[in-house]
């Protein structure tokens, strides 16, 4: 999602592979095209084309008068046959520097070629052009990169001086490889990158660029941990720490680990026996289990937000982006039913050892909190968002 300043900044570029302005909503087929040719994304920005209706071709405001009917109509856009495959895109009324606009918002599709009634439109500079041949068979190839998992599609803008070269042979490779396989290996670093599944058709993927790239928000902004301790049950409450982990998963990892340890209270109880019993508010163990299920699972893609644990005085929140995926739902959830939107990151994280038995982390934490007299830890799922509460132990 577009926060409110990239918007602004938007609407005051002059229009290009991203942006349109159009008078008024009666250009229908017009702004049929470019929803076409945005969702197309032929340059491969990854990022939403908007078109500005309600403004003039030099950016002045058309001073249109917006009705919910005009939202509607162009909403239905989106499953009304003209487009196929279905197009993505949220259609909504703004305010920006005082004019009032419809904004659309387009993502790039997932399928490409987009075609608006059998023609495959995409930008060229300013303008929509029908796509040639060749733009039409590029296209396809990137439909077949997006079939991959996001973790395994090519990030074509990346090299191999992007990644910790280093990491990946001196700390990596020991582990993925046996010893005495590496010993008679005399493979090329971009054979051994491309053996452990990291190179896609020559350029690193996104996994790679997650788990051991030099500057991994650079390619995932939302690669990373927001940590919050509050003093209180409210998020209104005074914050006695915050910190952001983020780098290389590796790095992120090590440091998550470190952060849970030190922000466990360990009470010392000296009445209720012969000998003093030292009582963790909570167990270590469950949550390592349960922000490392987080980051494995949560979406990457198409989204900036971070993985939060957010630790209030009586309980901790761990939410991360991204829904249950694939054959996992509420009813199997923590059964060992398991289904893997990032099976390169899940396959990292076995690696280094982080991962101990697939799809087991659920019932492993259960079984840790029981057995430290937390209560069970609480699930909520929406479509976008999963939050689990951990209590503290009395």
């Amino acid at each position: 999602m577009l926060s409110r300043e990239d918007l602004e900044n938007l609407f005051q570029t002059l229009e290009s592979e991203r942006v349109e302005r159009k008078r008024s909503s009666s250009d229908r087929s017009g702004i049929r095209r470019s929803i076409c040719a945005f969702a197309n994304d032929l340059p491969g920005h990854g990022k939403p084309g908007l078109i500005f209706v309600g403004v003039n071709d030099d950016g002045s405001c058309a001073n249109l008068r917006i009705k919910e009917e005009d939202i509607r109509l162009l909403a239905q856009m989106r499953s009304d046959g003209n487009i196929q495959p279905f197009p993505s895109f949220s259609v909504q009324r703004e305010i920006i520097a005082g004019c009032e606009v419809i904004v659309i918002a387009v993502e790039p599709s997932s399928q490409p070629p987009v075609r608006y009634e059998g023609r495959a439109w995409v930008r060229v500079g300013s303008t929509n052009q029908i796509a040639s041949r060749e733009e039409e068979s590029r296209l396809s190839e990137r439909r077949r990169a997006y079939d991959l998992p996001f973790d395994h599609r090519p990030v074509n803008e990346a090299n191999i001086a992007d990644l910790n070269i280093g990491y990946f042979r001196d700390e990596y490779l020991p582990q993925a490889i046996a010893s005495e396989i590496l010993e008679q290996n005399a493979r090329t670093i971009e054979h051994q990158l491309q053996a452990l599944r990291f190179t896609t058709r020559g350029s690193p993927n996104h996994g790679a660029l997650i788990g051991f790239g030099k500057d991994p928000l650079r390619w995932s902004p939302g690669a990373y941990i927001q940590f919050l301790r509050i003093d209180g049950t409210e998020l209104t409450d005074p914050i006695n720490d915050q910190k952001r982990l983020a780098g290389p998963l590796h790095q992120i990892l090590a440091e998550l680990d470190d952060l849970l340890k030190i922000n466990v209270a360990v009470r010392t109880d000296v009445t209720s026996g012969p000998k003093e019993i030292r009582r963790p508010d909570y167990s270590v163990a469950a949550l390592q289990q349960l922000a490392r299920n987080a980051l494995m699972h949560r979406s990457y893609d198409g989204t900036n937000a971070p993985v939060r644990i957010y630790w209030f005085s009586d309980r901790i929140e761990i939410s991360n982006p991204g829904g249950l995926y694939g054959q996992v739902n509420k009813e199997n959830f923590g059964t060992g039913v398991t289904d893997y939107r990032n099976p390169l990151i899940a396959e990292f994280m076995g690696t280094l050892g982080y991962v101990q038995k697939f799809g087991w982390g659920i019932r492993l934490a259960r079984d840790e909190l029981a057995k430290n007299g937390n209560p069970p830890p609480e699930f909520g799922f929406e479509s976008s968002n999963v939050l689990v509460t951990v209590r503290s132990a009395p």
